[in-house]
């Protein structure tokens, strides 16, 4: 049975393993549209950017982050949703609770840039959002979500996600993203 989507996690301190990219050839074969988790932020040796960068190298060059970390290793903390601009965390025991907030001020910057990164991405593929863009209009982040969910069944782009399964960090925006 070929599914429907496919989820394909990666170790955040391993990277992108053979099996993964075993896997990933026949999720191609099968165009079986896909995203990415980059888990285990929170361990010891843990890189977003060599994980993101050996995704773009050994799997798809249209992978592209729509989360980036709060932290990492062991100031790992939570995650920055690109397209609403939010900060989330998760508390309590089993990090059942997720807490929206304003992006950390030391990582604006950051996040803006990945964002514009995104957003170039994501308007590639719509002729009308590109027209915007190049206007200097600001898009409407439903009208970002539906072109990138078009483009990610295509398998023209490739989300990234990231957290920390474990302490269940990101685990339910992953979902949401499924959805």
């Amino acid at each position: 049975r070929v599914l429907d989507g496919a989820v394909v996690v990666f170790d955040g301190v391993s990277g992108v393993e053979p099996q993964s990219e075993t896997n990933w050839r026949y999720a191609d074969e099968y165009k079986v549209p896909r995203l990415c988790f980059i888990n285990k932020l929170d361990r010891m040796g843990a890189d977003f950017e060599a994980d993101v960068k050996s995704i773009r190298e050994r799997l798809n060059p249209n992978a592209v982050p729509i989360q980036i970390p709060i932290g990492i290793e062991s100031t790992f903390e939570g995650v920055i949703d690109l397209l609403k601009m939010k900060a989330y965390r998760s508390e309590g025991e089993m990090g059942e609770k997720i807490i929206e907030s304003d992006i950390p001020e030391k990582l604006k910057e950051e996040a803006e840039k990945a964002r514009k990164e995104l957003v170039e991405k994501i308007i590639e593929e719509d002729n009308s959002l590109m027209e915007k863009y190049l206007e200097g209009l600001e898009i409407p982040a439903a009208d970002l979500k539906r072109v990138l969910r078009k483009a990610s069944i295509e398998t023209k782009i490739i989300p990234i996600l990231c957290g920390s399964a474990l302490k269940n960090k990101g685990v339910q925006l992953l979902l949401d993203a499924v959805v």
